[in-house]
């Protein structure tokens, strides 16, 4: 059996520095003053290359956060992607404002910066769109358009991610990452983070952390949002290994890129001047059911990930989407599975995994033509889409 994820394992190669970390963490008498939070902020602020870092309790409290303290709320649109997990679309709407969704780039599978312009009107506030999987989304042309509204990075699934020498977080007004276990810098449990170059932006999200705020006017409403301390030490300790394990996950994925490079696999296509950190691998099969029927058997581990888009989901009906309407996400969210990708992967997993997956297409393939086949006998249907 090759997990999807094997958090155990990463356990025994830092448990014990981690251990320490926590045990430093709860015997603090002066937890009070944040000395692990503190740390954490100041090396995630220097590993994004940014001027200001908040901790916070959750990758979705970091969205919330952002879109608050930039003034977000009852009346405004903030433009985003459903292809992408439901925690930004919620927390645009926890503000009272609506999500305008655009549809992915069939290449990148991230927000379409050709279909923006067409979403904007007078109560746009915000564009928000998702580095997906660890790839960043093409930032240049939405920053043109995002020059007069406000431009938020959800990062959660791309630390340390590089588009033209800029780092994950450091390109819009605020950058939102997510420490929740699974991601390539976890915490035990939840956790989050608001990054910004901006120091006003900063101290807006430091009066609505604060309690006491300045002058105690209570001039925002306090969000309870920061990080517990055996949170923050334990990314103090992981933080360190952060680019390790990214090479680790993009020599993997290079790896399956040699692979499986024969088939006919629809794969996100980095750009050369974007760095991806692979928190997700994935690839589309046309028959995505059988295939994870299949490599299941084998004893392979896959993902589905979110397999209902945002703008079809049944809680956000009232947004008055249909089927139909964004057919490039549709169409991903259908076919698409994602394949064992972490660190600790065994150096002979990798080609076992592939190996599996070179039998599904091929089980594919011979489906397809022989579907061509029948259809080529029978012209009036037409051939199958």
């Amino acid at each position: 059996m090759i997990p999807f994820l094997d958090l155990k394992a990463q356990s025994r190669t830092v448990g014990s520095q981690i251990d320490a970390a926590i045990a430093r963490a709860i015997r603090d008498e002066r937890s009070t003053w944040r000395r692990e939070a503190r740390a954490f902020e100041k090396r995630f602020a220097d590993y994004c290359n940014v001027a200001c870092c908040s901790a916070v309790n959750s990758g979705a409290s970091a969205l919330r956060l952002a879109l608050l303290a930039a003034g977000v709320g009852p009346g405004n649109e903030v433009i985003t992607v459903s292809m992408n997990f439901v925690a930004a679309t919620a927390a645009i709407m926890s503000c009272g404002a609506t999500p305008v969704f655009v549809d992915v780039d069939p290449v990148t599978w991230t927000m379409n910066p050709a279909l923006i312009e067409a979403a904007i009107t007078n109560k746009t506030r915000a564009i928000l769109p998702a580095h997906l999987h660890g790839l960043m989304a093409d930032m240049d042309p939405i920053m043109s358009i995002a020059r007069r509204h406000g431009l938020f990075e959800d990062a959660a699934q791309a630390h340390g991610a590089v588009y033209k020498s800029r780092r994950a977080g450091s390109i819009g007004d605020f950058g939102c990452f997510s420490f929740y276990p699974d991601k390539n810098l976890g915490a035990h449990g939840e956790a989050g983070a608001v990054v910004t170059d901006q120091p006003e932006l900063a101290r807006r999200v430091s009066l609505l952390l604060d309690r006491t705020q300045e002058d105690r006017s209570h001039v925002f409403a306090r969000c309870d949002y920061r990080i517990d301390e055996v949170q923050a030490a334990v990314l103090n300790v992981k933080i360190e290994h952060i680019e390790a394990w990214t090479e680790a996950r993009r020599s993997i994925a290079a790896q399956y890129d040699r692979e499986l490079s024969s088939l006919a696999l629809a794969r996100p296509q980095p750009p050369s001047h974007s760095r991806h950190v692979y928190h997700i691998y994935a690839l589309r099969l046309l028959h995505r059911d059988q295939a994870l029927a299949m490599l299941g058997r084998a004893g392979i581990g896959v993902g589905i990930h979110y397999p209902v888009p945002v703008h079809l989901q049944p809680s956000y009906v009232e947004l008055g989407y249909r089927v139909g309407d964004l057919p490039v996400g549709e169409r991903l969210a259908r076919e698409f599975l994602s394949l064992p990708i972490y660190p600790e992967l065994l150096p002979e997993q990798p080609g076992i995994v592939a190996a599996e997956v070179r039998k599904v297409a091929t089980r594919e393939t011979r489906i397809l033509q022989s579907n061509w086949a029948f259809q080529d006998k029978m012209p009036r249907y037409g051939r199958l889409a």
